[in-house]
């Protein structure tokens, strides 16, 4: 069942290591066929180094698991929230990539200040709100997918294709599960590079102009940036 997808998102995961993102057990990449409405996730507990494709687990929306011997990510409840919500959203990424994570633990935005962000992300990306102690006591998962979704109330997450959950860390989400691991790399460079340019000039500013132009020549009807 969905062998094609489960061997996208087992290689989307090893993408993870391969680029330093995660460590041990650490992170998950989902994707989901819309047509069918399964969702393919990686085991929980299951480290990258002994992992197989055939052991990528099959859920549909409710969580129930349809395919595979393991269980699903702990993580599954939240992305099957975003899946819900966005629905452009064709794979989902969640890591604790150090520089990402920091500013989730900061509790703040990641703000635009460079072309590099601009490129991938139209505005800051944001950051949750704290959750409450019944969120965190009750289906904690599910109210971490419902917190991305209500932060994202009046943002287009597919302009901006990431968060970071106060306190915990970011996901990214792409067309695909490849496209989003792309974004979650991107994440923790531009993450990285704010945090060295604000220990430079911790007043900088970012030309709004330029926001608009690297964002506008790769996304949307007048993008020009790449092959046809």
């Amino acid at each position: 069942m969905l062998e094609s997808l489960k061997e996208k998102v087992f290689k989307a995961n090893i993408m993870l290591v391969e680029h330093g993102l995660v460590i041990f057990t650490w992170g998950n990449v989902s994707a989901i066929d819309r047509k069918s409405g399964l969702v393919v996730i990686k085991p929980s507990g299951i480290s990258y180094r002994d992992m197989t494709a055939a052991q990528m687990v099959v859920v549909n929306m409710e969580g129930e698991v349809v395919e595979g011997d393991l269980r699903p990510s702990s993580d599954t409840p939240t992305h099957l929230a975003l899946y819900r919500a966005f629905q452009g959203a064709g794979g989902i990424v969640h890591t604790h990539s150090v520089y990402a994570t920091s500013w989730a633990q900061a509790g703040v935005d990641l703000p635009n200040i460079g072309t590099t962000h601009s490129d991938y992300f139209h505005g800051a990306v944001p950051c949750t709100r704290d959750m409450t102690p019944e969120e965190i006591k009750g289906d904690y998962e599910r109210e971490t997918g419902n917190v991305i979704i209500e932060r994202f109330r009046t943002i287009d997450p597919m302009h901006t294709p990431a968060v970071l959950v106060k306190n915990h860390g970011p996901f990214t989400w792409g067309g695909d599960p490849f496209q989003a691991v792309e974004n979650a790399v991107v994440l923790e460079q531009v993450a990285k590079m704010a945090a060295l340019a604000y220990s430079v000039n911790p007043s900088l500013e970012m030309n709004p102009s330029l926001i608009e132009k690297h964002f506008g020549r790769k996304h949307g009807p007048g993008a020009y940036y790449g092959q046809k």
